[in-house]
């Protein structure tokens, strides 16, 4: 900008001069501003440094106000934060900081329908999907719970019908099974509730006789997963694409339809075996879709938050009932309440949030564990991995300068008591790791096998874990400690546990679909907080670009290299050799 100014005349050289410099003014007052926000936490982090987590669970009052319980059937939920490096001072200072960022303010805009995603000029309104039906959210001057509620009606109706056995395949048969195709959030959210609820006494006896699949990665491995022991008869394909165009999955959706057309001997079963969640219904048509089974979706539901939309309620009404899905809503329904409504130390989203921004960006620790203590929950991990990595892995606020703190922590975890046979030794000696314990007071599955001599049912074992791992990870063992149990002097370093390793726990009372609504919009309401703190973009994804546009110039380059032609000067050398050597090993 400034060699443009200095081609221009002298008056007008020195009017651009000025705005020049008020713009890097006002660039370096923003970013000023941002950094003089996190200032008082940080100075409390300082204090704190030298402050062992042993010391600070010695105070039993701190202890008790970080205990924080929202009522519910069966008791509620249960938070307990305790075991987080903050004290109430510290915590004070965090709520002062969600204050001075306006995370009310912003917290209303997205409840009121306010375009907060202001890089794609949106709403951001999940909160829609699950809003009870006399609820008005206002889009445009437009009510849009009411459109929600004529999805909803129209799945509801639709999934009865092929759970019934009215709705019939080609051949006349009932369709039992369903492939979902559909990639990131129009897959990974509705695979976590979809698993968590099938061995739920209710889910598994409404799914009796029924099949759930999950189409996503491009890899043809996965058709092969997915279509095994399937029976194109019975099936029922759902295609989820809002514009009929992601790549993926309509190349997955045609070779589905290829599927079907060769069991079936005729292009016309489409129409009957083939539904959509979509709004491009010139696409669908053409597809071979019925129009009465295309369920749409709107621009204000990001991927990741969709599995409340035609993108989960669908596939997951047709496997265990509409109603049964409605629990679901309630849930989330009842959070996102909670969310708006409860006071900041009450607010359990919001003291989530604050925590992950503390650990994050104040002790700068990179990573988060997420353990489920409960086997039904296998898929939450990844879902809040693309939930929270896509909307906060963001390095530049709303008006574009760099965050001057980090943001976004790198997710991962495994359902206990698998993850601690795998990586959590390097969580108790290795690096410092935030982790949020989950569990549950009852089992979707329980065993007791007391009479025959076990000590304890198999939940309190595992749950045994829940309540030990945070412990061990928070107080460590000392040096001496070792040496009063005798171990030898030469082994004594290698079982040092440092301890002071930060995390929180989740108590629940059933893993049942209303508790997973809540646990779900929870978590959702929690990344919200931490990229209101930053004051970054969470539901936009620019960052998934850059790679899809490359991969379209090397798909285009391998087309044309196996019938003879292909250019390789656009690539990197290294890329270049590597597609010759894949080129020389495939037909």
């Amino acid at each position: 900008l400034a060699q443009v100014v200095l081609t221009r005349s002298r008056p007008t050289r020195l009017a651009e001069f000025a705005l020049l410099l008020s713009a890097i003014r006002l660039s370096r007052f923003r970013s000023l501003a941002r950094m003089s926000l996190f200032a008082p936490v940080q100075a409390e982090a300082e204090r704190l440094k030298g402050t062992h987590l042993k010391a600070l669970l010695k105070d039993q009052a701190r202890n008790d106000a970080m205990m924080v319980k929202k009522a519910g059937p069966n008791g509620g939920i249960v938070l307990d934060y305790c075991r987080e490096k903050v004290d109430q001072q510290a915590m004070d200072k965090l709520f002062a900081l969600a204050e001075a960022a306006k995370v009310d303010e912003k917290r209303k805009k997205m409840y009121e329908g306010v375009k907060i995603n202001e890089t794609e000029g949106r709403p951001v309104l999940h909160v829609a999907l699950r809003a009870a039906r006399g609820v008005s959210i206002m889009v445009d001057g437009t009510n849009v719970v009411p459109e929600v509620w004529g999805v909803l009606d129209g799945m509801k109706a639709f999934s009865e019908k092929v759970r019934s056995g009215e709705w019939k395949g080609y051949t006349g048969k009932t369709l039992t099974d369903v492939v979902a195709i559909g990639i990131g959030g129009s897959y990974l959210g509705v695979e976590f509730v979809f698993e968590a609820l099938k061995t739920s006494p209710e889910g598994a006896e409404l799914s009796k006789g029924r099949r759930l699949r999950f189409l996503a990665n491009v890899d043809p491995i996965d058709v092969a997963r997915a279509t095994e022991g399937l029976n194109p008869e019975t099936t029922l394909v759902l295609v989820v694409s809002k514009t009929f165009t992601t790549a993926e999955t309509m190349l997955n959706a045609r070779t589905m339809k290829d599927w079907l057309i060769k069991g079936l001997g005729s292009p016309d079963c489409i129409a009957k075996h083939v539904a959509a969640c979509s709004t491009a219904l010139d696409k669908t048509a053409a597809f071979g879709i019925d129009s009465n089974n295309v369920f749409g979706f709107w621009d204000w539901v990001g991927g990741r938050f969709s599995c409340w939309s035609a993108v989960g309620v669908l596939p997951l009404a047709l496997q265990y009932s509409f109603d049964f899905v409605m629990k679901f809503h309630e849930g989330g329904r009842d959070m996102d309440e909670h969310f708006l409504n409860a006071p900041p130390k009450e607010n359990m989203p919001l003291i989530m949030g604050l925590l992950s921004v503390w650990n994050t960006s104040i002790l700068n620790y990179e990573g988060c564990a997420v353990l489920p203590y409960c086997q039904a929950l296998t898929r939450f991990v990844p879902h809040i991995q693309q939930l929270d990595m896509e909307s906060n892995g963001k390095r530049v606020t709303m008006s574009g300068e760099e965050v001057p703190v980090g943001t976004g922590a790198i997710y991962f975890g495994e359902p206990g008591t698998n993850g601690q046979h795998s990586f959590y030794q390097l969580m108790h000696q290795g690096r410092t790791i935030p982790s949020e314990f989950i569990g549950f007071s009852a089992s979707q599955n329980p065993i007791d096998k007391r009479d025959s001599g076990e000590p304890v049912t198999n939940h309190d074992e595992l749950m045994s874990n829940f309540f030990a791992q945070p412990d061990a990870l928070a107080l460590g063992k000392t040096a001496e400690e070792c040496k009063a149990e005798g171990i030898p002097d030469k082994l004594v370093n290698h079982k040092v546990f440092p301890g002071d390793r930060p995390s929180l726990s989740l108590l629940l009372p059933t893993c049942d679909p209303y508790y997973l609504g809540q646990l779900l919009a929870l978590y959702e309401h929690r990344t919200a907080v931490q990229g209101w703190i930053w004051d970054i973009n969470s539901f936009d994804q620019w960052g998934v670009q850059l790679g899809k546009v490359l991969g379209v110039q090397c798909r285009n380059y391998l087309k044309d290299a196996r019938t003879g032609g292909g250019d390789t000067s656009k690539f990197l050398t290294p890329t270049a050799k590597l597609m010759a050597k894949y080129l020389e090993a495939t037909p």
